[in-house]
C-alpha cells in the first residue's frame, strides 16, 4: 500500500517524459560507479595550479595543454610513491599522469567534485619532448628558416649589444665578465625576460622583437644557464624560434652547456655553448690585444719612419760634402798653422814670467821667514802667561768644589747623627729596627753609638 502511494506521489510531482525524479544522492552514488567504469589511460600535460596541503591526505593540481585541462587529485601515499618530490611537481612542469575519472558526489555540507584520480605519476620523459622537438625541427628546417640568420652580416667589433636574459641570473654575470676581458667599451642593451616556464617564450620572442626594432643594436644575444629539456623547453617554441629566423639582426644563441641542444640553437646565427663563448663570439676582436698590436704597429711605423728620414740625411750629406772638401782641408791646415803660434808666443811668455816669479819668490820667501820668527816669539810669550793664569783660576775652582761637595757629605753622614747623641739599632743581619715591635721580636740586637757599638738584649718594653 505504500508503494503504490510513493508511485502516485513520484507520478504527481515528475516532468513528462522524463524518468523521475530520483533522489539527489541515489542519482550521484550511480554517477560516479558509472564515472569510475570509464577506461583508466594516461593522460600528459603542463602542471598548473599545484596545492600539496602540509597534513591533508591529497595531493590537488591541474593538468593543461592547449585543448583544455583537467583536474586532478592524488592520494598523498600514491604521490610519496612515485618519487617526486615538492619541488618537483610545480608550475609549468609537464608530466605524465595514470589513473582513471572519479566524481565525489557532495554532501548536504560540501560540494560535489570531479577529478582524475591519479594512481602513478612521472615527469614527462625527454624521449616524449625530444620526438615533438624533432618533428618540429624537421618542419622549419624544410622551410628554410636555418639558413636566414646564416646569411646576416654581422659586425666584429659591434658598437652596440641587445641581450636577452634573466635578470640577477649567473648567466648574465659570465656574459659581463666575459665582454669585460675582451676590453670591449660599447654599450648594452638589456632584454630581461624569464628563461623558465609556460610564460617565457612569449617574453622572449617580445624582447627580441623589441631590441631589433627600437634597440638599434647590431646583434642580439640570448642566454641562460643549463637544465634538462623540460627546464629548456622554451627555447624549443615554434613561435619563438619562427621570430628568432626572421629577425633581421643576427641573433646568437648561448643557452645551456655543451651537451644542452635547443632549437633556438639551430636557428640562431651563431650557437655558443655558454655565456662567455657567447661574449667572445659577438665580440670576435680581442680589444685589449688589439690595442696593443695597433700601439706596436705605430711605434715600428714611427721608427721606421725615423730611421728612413735619418738614412736619407746622411746620403745627402756625403752628397753633398765634396765640392767643400778641399775647402774644409785647407781651412783646417791654417787653423792648426794659428793655434801653434798661439801656444809659441803663450809659452814664450810663460817662459819670461816663470823666471820672474821664481826670483821674487826666492827674495819674498827669505823676508816672511824673518818677520814669523819675530812674530811667533812674541806670541809664545803671550800665550804662555795666559795657560798659567788658566791653571791657577781651575786649581781654585776645584778646590772650593771639593770643600762644597765635603761639607753636603758630612752633612749626610749618619755618624754625625750618632755624635749628637743619638744610637743606631741593628738586628743580628744588620738591619735596622725602627719600631718597638721590631726590638721585642729581635729579643738581641746591637746599639751602635758614635765611638762604637754594644750588645743588648730586651727585658720588658713600655
Amino acid at each position: 500500500m505504500e508503494d503504490q502511494t510513493s508511485t502516485q506521489v513520484a507520478e504527481r510531482v515528475g516532468v513528462p517524459g522524463y524518468p523521475g525524479p530520483f533522489a539527489v544522492g541515489r542519482y550521484a552514488e550511480k554517477l560516479r560507479e558509472r564515472i569510475r567504469d570509464f577506461a583508466r589511460v594516461c593522460v600528459i600535460g603542463e602542471v598548473t595550479g599545484v596545492r600539496i596541503p602540509p597534513r591533508g591526505t591529497n595531493v590537488y593540481f591541474e593538468l593543461r595543454d592547449g585543448d583544455g585541462a583537467l583536474p586532478c587529485a592524488m592520494w598523498r601515499n600514491d604521490f610519496e610513491a612515485s618519487g617526486l618530490g615538492p619541488d618537483e611537481l610545480r608550475d609549468g612542469v609537464e608530466v605524465v599522469a595514470a589513473g582513471h575519472c572519479d566524481f565525489y558526489p557532495g554532501s548536504a555540507t560540501s560540494s560535489p567534485r570531479f577529478s582524475f584520480r591519479v594512481q602513478e605519476l612521472r615527469l614527462a620523459g625527454e624521449g616524449d619532448l625530444l620526438a615533438r622537438l624533432a618533428r618540429l625541427r624537421r618542419q622549419l628546417a624544410a622551410e628554410g628558416l636555418f639558413e636566414h640568420q646564416k646569411l646576416l652580416r654581422r659586425k666584429s667589433l659591434p658598437r652596440r649589444i641587445g641581450v636577452v636574459t634573466a635578470e640577477a641570473s649567473a648567466a648574465r654575470r659570465d656574459l659581463l665578465a666575459g665582454l669585460e676581458r675582451r676590453g670591449w667599451m660599447g654599450t648594452i642593451v638589456w632584454g630581461y625576460a624569464p628563461v623558465q616556464d609556460r610564460r617565457a617564450a612569449p617574453a622572449i620572442a617580445a624582447a627580441i622583437r623589441d631590441l631589433a626594432a627600437v634597440g638599434e643594436v647590431d646583434a642580439i644575444v640570448v642566454t641562460r644557464g643549463g637544465g634538462s629539456i623540460a627546464d629548456l623547453w622554451a627555447f624549443c617554441d615554434e613561435t619563438l624560434c619562427r621570430t628568432v629566423a626572421l629577425t633581421p639582426v643576427p641573433v646568437i644563441s648561448a643557452v645551456g652547456h655543451d651537451v644542452d641542444r635547443t632549437l633556438i640553437d639551430d636557428v640562431a646565427a651563431v650557437c655558443c655553448s655558454t655565456p662567455t663563448h657567447a661574449a667572445e663570439t659577438v665580440v670576435a676582436v680581442d680589444c685589449d690585444r688589439a690595442r696593443e698590436h695597433l700601439h706596436a704597429g705605430a711605434k715600428r711605423i714611427d721608427s721606421a719612419g725615423r730611421s728612413a728620414v735619418v738614412e736619407g740625411a746622411r746620403t745627402l750629406a756625403v752628397r753633398s760634402r765634396a765640392p767643400l772638401y778641399h775647402l774644409e782641408r785647407h781651412r783646417a791646415r791654417i787653423h792648426q798653422l794659428a793655434r801653434e803660434m798661439r801656444a809659441a808666443v803663450r809659452r814664450g811668455r810663460h817662459t819670461r814670467a816663470e823666471y820672474q816669479r821664481r826670483i821674487a819668490a826666492s827674495v819674498i820667501e827669505r823676508k816672511r821667514t824673518a818677520t814669523l820668527a819675530q812674530v811667533n816669539d812674541a806670541r809664545l810669550a803671550v800665550a804662555a802667561a795666559k795657560l798659567d793664569r788658566a791653571q791657577r783660576a781651575l786649581g781654585e775652582r776645584r778646590t772650593d768644589k771639593l770643600r762644597a761637595h765635603g761639607a753636603a757629605l758630612r752633612g749626610h753622614d749618619p755618624e754625625r747623627t750618632l755624635e749628637r747623641g743619638y744610637a743606631l739599632l741593628v738586628d743580628d743581619a744588620g738591619e735596622p729596627l725602627t719600631s718597638v715591635a721590631a726590638v721585642r721580636d729581635a729579643n738581641t740586637f746591637e746599639a751602635r753609638l758614635a765611638d762604637g757599638a754594644v750588645r743588648a738584649k730586651t727585658e720588658e718594653d713600655r
